[in-house]
C-alpha cells in the first residue's frame, strides 16, 4: 500500500538538511530502484523554486510500504529526523486515485 510520509522542519535546519541530504537521498533512491517511490520533494519555505537562504519548511514522500508500522519505521530512521532536520513526521495510509 501507498503511504504519504509528510515532515516538517524544524526552525533553521537549513544547513543540517544540505549536510545530510546525500544520505536521505540515498534512501529514496533505494525506494526509487525498487519501484517504490511514488513521489518525492520538499515545501520551498518562499514561493520559489530555489528558496536560497530561505531553505524549506518540510518535505512529502509518497512510498510503498507492507504496513503503516513499517512506513513509520521507515519514516523515523530517515538522516532528516537523526540530525534534526525534521521537528515533526507524519505517516498516513495514501490511495493514488489519479493520474
Amino acid at each position: 500500500m501507498w503511504y504519504a510520509i509528510m515532515a516538517e522542519d524544524a526552525a533553521d535546519s537549513l544547513e543540517k538538511r544540505l549536510n545530510n541530504r546525500p544520505a536521505h537521498l540515498g534512501r529514496l533512491n533505494a525506494l526509487q530502484e525498487a519501484g517504490r517511490l511514488l513521489l518525492a520533494g520538499p515545501f520551498p519555505a518562499i514561493d520559489s523554486t530555489d528558496p536560497g537562504p530561505a531553505g524549506y519548511s518540510g518535505s512529502l514522500i509518497v512510498a510503498e510500504f507492507a504496513s503503516l508500522e513499517d512506513a513509520t519505521t521507515w519514516a523515523n530512521e530517515d538522516p532528516f529526523v537523526t540530525a534534526g532536520v525534521y521537528k515533526n513526521v507524519c505517516v498516513k495510509p495514501f490511495r493514488k486515485t489519479l493520474p
